[in-house]
């Protein structure tokens, strides 16, 4: 590998129950994946607030994945339920910033789900190495700076 080639960064929201242990049992077991997650330690995937994983990428990162235990295995009943939900509409919001919802993902991994929880992040990793750095100034702020005509937005809210 060139000293000068692209290293994706990602942000990872883990659940204290599934998904961190699922990282620790990764790296207990020496399962080889990409060092490009920072992870955040969370007590629930339904803790991580949109606001979250926007300061995440305004801040640099080139993806965030959000991990947390499976559907119906939460420890906070329907915690994942809620994260599904707001991933969905973070998804779209996204899309409308002129960012790609690839970098943001959504995985699901229990506590003895190491290797599911590796192959995410390799597969993130290729991804966004694929898209390229994010460019948040360029990407968001620049488009922000654009004139929106009213009939534009007017449009918009009629869509949807």
């Amino acid at each position: 590998m060139s000293d000068n080639a692209y290293e994706p960064v990602i942000v990872g929201f883990l659940c204290n129950w599934c998904s961190y242990r699922a990282a620790d049992l990764a790296g207990t077991s020496r399962l080889h994946y990409a060092p490009n997650m920072r992870v955040v330690r969370v007590m629930c995937s339904a803790r991580v607030d949109p606001q979250f994983v926007l300061k995440a990428l305004r801040e640099g990162a080139d993806g965030v994945l959000i991990a947390g235990c499976h559907p119906g295995e939460c420890h906070y009943v329907e915690g994942n339920i809620k994260t599904l939900r707001r991933y969905e509409l973070l998804k779209h919001m996204l899309t409308q910033f002129g960012i790609e919802p690839e970098r943001v993902q959504l995985v699901w991994a229990s506590a003895s789900e190491g290797n599911v929880l590796a192959k995410a992040v390799d597969r993130m990793t290729e991804q966004l190495r694929a898209l390229g750095p994010l460019r948040w100034q360029e990407t968001v702020v620049q488009q922000d700076k654009r004139p929106v005509s009213t009939d534009a937005v007017v449009e918009e809210v009629d869509r949807g």
